[in-house]
């Protein structure tokens, strides 16, 4: 039944963590638009030294997208194994990202000037998805609240999974009951009885006769 259960909540974890996986995916695609745009506009990708402050927009939504990934990664390693190691470096990430979203998410709702806290974006990137943000509110907070549920929802599946353990892959001695092995112990192997003499061969008849012939002709 255990085996069951941990199977089921690997699984589960691995769908989950491939949601996760998706929104990174999706983050780097998005940066990787905003670079072209960068490019096509200043005529030099952002990572090249130039005059123009850098476009810390674009090296955020870059670094949290490959962020994401890693941390599937991670997670679908710790779900095939089961490993106590694994699953705990996968919760820490997961915390951490939580974190990192719950202050980031706290700044702006209570800090009506959260904008000063951001430095300026020579990209424009920044403004662009502000706006976004702001004319498809409840869309974007529909995605928000889904993607922290199962940021969520992964950490507790990890500790699920960690307190049912790793799996057995062989049969431990507790499984066998002590009366099946004691016979196996105590059990000898009798010898035959055997008799010194000389062989007898053919039947008991024919060796009855022979036995009389001889005293006969004695």
């Amino acid at each position: 039944m255990a085996r069951i259960v941990r199977s089921c909540m690997q699984s589960i974890l691995k769908l989950v963590n491939s949601l996760i996986g998706m929104v990174g995916m999706a983050m780097i695609l998005y940066a990787v638009w905003m670079i072209t745009v960068w490019q096509r506009h200043m005529g030099e990708l952002p990572f090249d030294g130039s005059d123009h402050p850098a476009p810390w927009f674009i090296y955020t939504f870059l670094g949290l997208g490959i962020t994401l990934c890693v941390i599937t990664c991670t997670g679908h390693i710790a779900a095939e194994t089961a490993n106590g190691c694994c699953l705990y470096i996968y919760m820490i990430f997961v915390f951490l990202l939580l974190m990192l979203e719950a202050g980031v998410t706290a700044d702006i709702f209570l800090n009506r000037n959260w904008e000063e806290d951001f430095p300026e974006d020579p990209s424009g990137s920044f403004a662009q998805f502000k706006d976004f943000v702001g004319s498809n509110f409840e869309i974007c907070k529909g995605i928000g609240l889904t993607i922290v549920s199962v940021q969520g929802l992964s950490l507790l599946l990890s500790m699920v999974l960690k307190a049912l353990g790793p799996h057995q892959y062989y049969d431990s001695d507790d499984d066998y009951a002590p009366d099946r092995r004691v016979p196996l112990l105590n059990q000898t192997v009798q010898p035959h009885p055997y008799v010194v003499g000389d062989p007898i061969y053919g039947s008991k008849n024919d060796a009855w006769k022979i036995r009389v012939n001889d005293k006969t002709n004695r």
